[in-house]
């Protein structure tokens, strides 16, 4: 028989680990850590299942009893897995608001705290007021479509879709533990508006974005947002990298191979990604790019960011700096935003490399939007092509910032060098 103390002390292997106890009652523990009571029994000459509940939440004394109550069921000729019974036992009324919880208890340990966050707080505010306390069981589609099409109805399509998926997420798990039969949500994909395709406004002519990065630089703004648009404009990663680029993550300003190492916590990666070194992304500088991080590092003189706040000098430029600059510009408003310069350098590059007859371009223009090709490995996109994509870079800065004036001169009072 087993002991509390055991059941506490298992761990989870690369397989499903099965501790007996006694009269069929065993626990399981899962791979993720998810630790599962469950009953062996027979019923009308077959072999079945019962789910008894979670450990801890279920002591070992509950799953006892919850096993005798199957095994008097099983005398009186009654299957304790059908539905008759579990409707009427009240341990198995599992409702969507606790199934929630062990779902997100668990998936969170693979996210980031931010997107666990979002999750958590998209659920509270569109599925749990109504579905909380409702069993499982009880859930048809229909009551997960009202509750979608509330979301709908206040424009945010995508959000609604994305609510679907971890309701659907919620369900396939409360199955494996035998809480619920069905999955409601697993259909409801076409029973929604289709989702919008996400476009970024973007410039894609190179005459448009010459003229653009000449009008913002006009532009009465702070010395760090035009610096920050500049590199951005030259290494085309993505705005949150620009934001939060530190001084120490630039290696070689002067040598012949400079380059910026983005930290792989920064990148758009999953959490185990981002944990680890190979993830790390490294954009090969132009020397109009040098120019400006040199002349951002000496306007921002010990702070940490590279684009430091001018309000908190702690801090980085705020989130909407760029985009609400780029609102300002004169003969531009709504036809360009700070992610747009991943379109502008794709699309110019792409062509060129088309009209230039440079086929095999295409896939380090993509590496160098931190695009990682489907199956292949973290070190591959890390440094895959670094020359030829170093060869690029400075063809893009020399085709995009030829006429415009040295980055220093960005910088009211800052002295050339």
């Amino acid at each position: 028989m087993l002991t509390d103390k055991q059941c506490k002390a298992a761990q989870p292997g690369p397989k499903p680990v099965k501790l007996s106890d006694q009269q069929g009652l065993h626990l399981l523990i899962l791979p993720s850590g998810t630790k599962s009571w469950r009953l062996k029994y027979r019923f009308e000459g077959k072999e079945k299942q019962l789910a008894l509940g979670l450990y801890p939440e279920v002591r070992l004394g509950e799953a006892r009893d919850a096993k005798d109550e199957a095994r008097k069921l099983l005398r009186n000729g009654i299957d304790p897995g059908s539905r008759a019974a579990k409707a009427a036992a009240p341990d198995q009324a599992i409702t969507f608001g606790e199934a929630a919880t062990r779902w997100l208890s668990l998936q969170q340990e693979g996210w980031k705290p931010k997107h666990a966050k979002t999750v958590k707080d998209r659920l509270e505010a569109d599925l749990l007021p109504k579905l909380r306390s409702r069993p499982l069981r009880e859930i048809a589609p229909r009551d997960l479509i009202a509750e979608l099409d509330r979301v709908q109805q206040r424009g945010a399509v995508e959000i609604a879709h994305r609510l679907r998926q971890y309701a659907s997420a919620i369900f396939e798990s409360a199955i494996a533990l035998d809480w619920a039969e069905t999955n409601p949500a697993a259909s409801l994909t076409r029973a929604l508006k289709p989702v919008p395709r996400r476009r970024y406004p973007a410039l894609l002519a190179l005459r448009d974005c010459r003229d653009f990065l000449g009008a913002i630089e006009a532009e009465p703004c702070q010395p760090a947002t035009k610096l920050a648009s500049r590199l951005l404009a030259l290494t085309a990663v993505r705005p949150g990298n620009i934001r939060f680029a530190e001084r120490t993550e630039f290696e070689g300003l002067d040598g012949k191979e400079p380059l910026w190492r983005i930290p792989a916590s920064k990148m758009k990666l999953e959490l185990a990604e981002s944990e680890q070194d190979a993830f790390e992304f490294i954009v090969p500088l132009s020397r109009q790019a040098v120019a400006t991080v040199k002349a951002a590092i000496a306007f921002a003189g010990n702070r940490k960011y590279l684009f430091p706040s001018t309000r908190y000098s702690h801090r980085p430029i705020s989130e909407n700096a760029l985009s609400t600059n780029y609102k300002r510009v004169p003969g531009f408003g709504g036809r360009h935003v700070p992610h747009g310069w991943r379109s502008s350098f794709a699309t110019i590059m792409n062509e060129r490399a088309a009209d230039l007859d440079r086929p095999a371009d295409r896939a380090i223009i993509d590496l160098m939007l931190a695009h990682r090709p489907a199956g292949v490995e973290a070190v591959y996109n890390r440094a895959a092509y670094m020359r030829r994509r170093r060869e690029l870079a400075q063809e893009w800065a020399d085709l995009l910032v030829a006429d415009l004036p040295e980055p220093e001169t960005l910088v009211e009072g800052l002295r050339k060098h």
